[in-house]
């Protein structure tokens, strides 16, 4: 999962950036393009390996990326260029400002994020006014165009111009032939508010739309955090009165706007988590892994995790009949340990 972070200048992208991966900046950084990997958090992976030992560990994994120059819409080409990056992310988080800064008057974030909307809606026609630029040429010249998309850019076009986001209409975002268009302003959005060290909660005016959530964290408080121990974090927290770290909620957060879940496979040589769609079927959580296991695939044997700590062992979970044998058709759940049974020959 890749995670593109945009915001307005001054808004605290850089702070939430190293807050995210606890990373720290250069002063030329803020030019740069940044990128990070990190490790979701995950309590059941770590008492899993705990219970079978293996010698690897994998967790979950989220891409953070952060373009490194503002916005312009007077230089076209360089905005395109700007965005290029972050086209290919899976989400978008978009800082916005929620504390006072000398110069920058008084924060208010219903206006800033629909400011850095616009910015979205402008790319976006960009995108869509050239593509059915090439097929009315296409038509003219009597060619043959597809008009499924051809119809369905038109569309685009027309919520674009009248000012709304892509996502804001779902079934248009998520459509299937728009896919490689991929439009910022299509992407499900995690608005997070930074905010003041001592400051809480969301101001008034400020909600979530259709493929929007919202959060606030306090920026410079939680950078600081993910500068330090991890007993010193602990103290830091609770002297703070913040419940979670930034970076476990914006994950938490970020799963829950792409419908993602995870799902386990545990062995003496590996503790595993697998990051699949909500409602994903046994049989393509099995391609997760492998193509093969999709394509051999025999059955799926499934443990809920509460079930398998409860037991003890896999062995003691069978006993009590809650190893359940499950085909191509299961939908899995959060949380599911699974052995797949699958025969490389067949498929």
């Amino acid at each position: 999962m890749k995670l593109g972070i945009i915001g307005l200048p001054r808004s605290g992208k850089n702070t939430l950036f190293e807050a995210l991966t606890k990373t720290k900046s250069a002063a030329e950084s803020k030019m740069e393009n940044r990128m990070a990997t990190v490790r979701v958090p995950d309590l059941r992976i770590d008492t899993l390996s705990e219970i079978y030992d293996p010698p690897k560990t994998t967790y979950a994994q989220i891409d953070y990326f952060l373009p490194g120059m503002a916005v312009s819409r007077n230089d076209n080409s360089k905005e395109q260029s700007i965005w290029t990056k972050a086209r290919d992310s899976d989400a978008l988080i978009h800082v916005v400002r929620n504390f006072e800064e000398s110069g920058y008057g008084h924060p208010d974030p219903p206006a800033d994020f629909r400011k850095l909307d616009e910015e979205l809606i402008f790319s976006d026609l960009i995108v869509a006014d050239k593509r059915l630029e090439r097929l009315d040429a296409d038509l003219k010249k009597n060619r043959k165009i597809d008009q499924t998309e051809y119809g369905l850019i038109q569309e685009c076009k027309s919520v674009l111009d009248g000012g709304t986001p892509l996502r804001r209409h779902p079934n248009l975002a998520s459509a299937p032939a728009l896919r490689g268009y991929t439009f910022l302003s299509a992407k499900p959005t995690l608005a997070v508010l930074n905010t003041e060290d001592h400051g809480n909660g969301l101001p008034d005016g400020f909600e979530a739309q259709s493929q929007e959530r919202c959060l606030s964290i306090k920026g410079k408080v939680e950078r600081e955090l993910a500068q330090m121990s991890d007993d010193d974090a602990v103290e830091f927290l609770a002297e703070y009165g913040i419940a979670e770290s930034a970076m476990t909620v914006v994950i938490r957060e970020s799963y829950v706007l792409l419908g993602l879940m995870s799902f386990f496979t545990v062995g003496e040589d590996e503790v595993r988590a697998w990051t699949i769609k909500t409602g994903t079927r046994a049989v393509d959580a099995a391609e997760a892994i492998h193509s093969d296991i999709k394509k051999g695939f025999i059955r799926a044997e499934v443990v809920a995790y509460d079930n398998l700590i409860e037991a003890g062992s896999y062995a003691e979970a069978k006993k009590r009949g809650v190893v359940r044998l499950e085909g191509k058709e299961y939908v899995m759940r959060d949380g599911d340990v699974v052995e797949f049974r699958f025969n490389v020959g067949k498929g």
